[in-house]
């Protein structure tokens, strides 16, 4: 029972670690979720602790791995001699035409250990998913499979729509049963690394973050898709909190006068402050971003959190830019901003670039100062977005000087580590200077720096 105990205390470490919020009263009710419901069915008890542990959905990607390495599905590798490539795929083929998942995780077991082995020493010995998926090639049987379920089930070829919508809808089975094989294999080898090297390290080291705590500079295309998929969700959690802060800084300071007044009727105690109260005006908002190479991802999630957040601001204005600068904030209207193809439509239809593509914030900066000047005002809260990095050209810092002396404030939220600003062809430290800089790497990270500086 104590070993029971070390694994589930460990999953909930592992579990915040990766930022999920778990408190004492959700770990004793795992435990006993995992006493009522035993340890013989590992799907069932992966349920159970799935649904007292987790706040939603979205946590699945990183419970799951972690789940696997706490209570693995064995210990050690397969019995027996392990099979041949070709006798491999056979039976893999054979298991995805079936959809038989108790025979696809024995393979994948198999399979790591047969051809995902790497290192000479037992010390360095270790096993790799992708080793194992570039020797084995799961996806190239998808016609082999197709074909079997085909003769199983006694059809043929389609000549007609309808025939072949159905071949459609069998592709797109076959290929999730793959893809479900490749994650089998992924969480065969963590297992296997996991009992040398320890479940605490790899549960830390070799799970992949949920999106909102992945580096923007790192992100690939599937983490950049969920995240804005994000934005809306976000964005109201946001206006909630910029609305309270409105309505606290609405209260005002204390009326001398009228506080005084009122305490006549209290015997001259003033039991009951008045306050003077204010009016605020919204504010407006104006974003300057950096949407060249990897800083595009950073800066598309910013400027589609920002503009969820239109109603609290009285206006929005957007500029991009790489070494040219220009307006797009037609192109963020609310209504009509396409998440996934919200980089190409402005790289398409902004003019970016000049006689060369690489970025140039001297340039690009000045331009802002001259052309769009009379955008920034004493209302105006100015937000640049990127990592400063200026390809050893002009940094123009009298442009950031004039930008700054004519606006309320000016903040510059830069995706790259604070260690690196500096170094190579980095201006930050003498951007920083000028203006307020942060370190925003993450989009966890940006969600609390908007809710922070963002002007009510």
């Amino acid at each position: 029972m104590t070993e029971v105990a070390e694994r589930i205390t460990g999953l909930v470490g592992a579990l915040r670690a990766h930022g999920v919020r778990i408190g004492t009263g959700e770990t004793v009710d795992a435990a006993r979720a995992v006493e009522a419901l035993g340890l013989a069915d590992r799907e069932l008890l992966r349920e159970g602790l799935a649904a007292t542990l987790l706040h939603g959905p979205g946590q699945r990607a990183v419970f799951d791995p972690v789940f696997d390495l706490y209570f693995p599905r064995a210990v050690g590798g397969p019995d027996g001699a392990g099979a041949g490539r070709d006798e491999l795929r056979d039976r893999l083929a054979r298991a995805l035409a079936a959809g038989d998942q108790a025979m696809m995780a024995r393979l994948a077991a198999e399979a790591v250990d047969g051809m995902g082995g790497y290192g000479s020493s037992p010390g360095s010995d270790g096993f790799s998913a992708y080793q194992t998926l570039e020797r084995l090639r799961p996806q190239t049987l998808l016609a082999r499979v197709r074909s079997d379920v085909r003769g199983r089930d006694g059809g043929g070829s389609g000549n007609g729509d309808g025939t072949d919508f159905a071949d459609r809808l069998l592709d797109d089975q076959i290929r999730r049963r793959i893809e479900q094989f490749r994650r089998m294999v992924g969480a065969e080898a963590r297992r296997r690394v996991a009992e040398r090297r320890g479940r605490d390290e790899i549960a830390r080291r070799g799970v992949v973050p949920t999106a909102d705590r992945v580096d923007f500079l790192f992100a690939g295309r599937d983490q950049l898709a969920e995240l804005r998929r994000a934005v809306s969700p976000l964005a109201r959690k946001l206006a909630t909190r910029l609305a309270a802060r409105r309505r606290r800084a609405a209260r005002g300071t204390v009326d001398l006068r009228r506080t005084l007044r009122s305490s006549l009727s209290t015997g001259g105690v003033p039991m009951r402050p008045v306050l003077r109260r204010r009016r605020p005006v919204r504010p407006e908002l104006v974003l300057l971003c950096d949407v060249s190479g990897s800083v595009s991802g950073f800066s598309d999630f910013t400027m589609l959190l920002v503009q969820a957040l239109h109603d609290q601001f009285s206006k929005i204005r957007v500029f991009a830019f790489v070494n040219r600068l220009d307006e797009v904030t037609g192109l963020l209207e609310h209504g009509r901003a396409d998440p996934d193809g919200l980089s190409a439509r402005i790289r398409a239809e902004a003019t970016l670039t000049g006689w060369h593509g690489s970025s140039d914030y001297g340039v690009a900066l000045g331009e802002f100062a001259e052309r769009y000047g009379d955008a920034v005002g004493p209302r105006t809260t100015v937000f640049v977005l990127g990592d400063a990095r200026t390809n050893m050209s002009d940094p123009n810092l009298a442009a950031v000087r004039e930008v700054a002396r004519r606006a309320r404030r000016v903040y510059w939220l830069n995706p790259e580590p604070r260690g690196q600003w500096g170094t190579g062809d980095s201006a930050a430290p003498a951007y920083a200077d000028l203006v307020e800089m942060h370190e925003c790497r993450t989009a966890r990270q940006l969600s609390a720096l908007i809710a922070r500086l963002l002007p009510v």
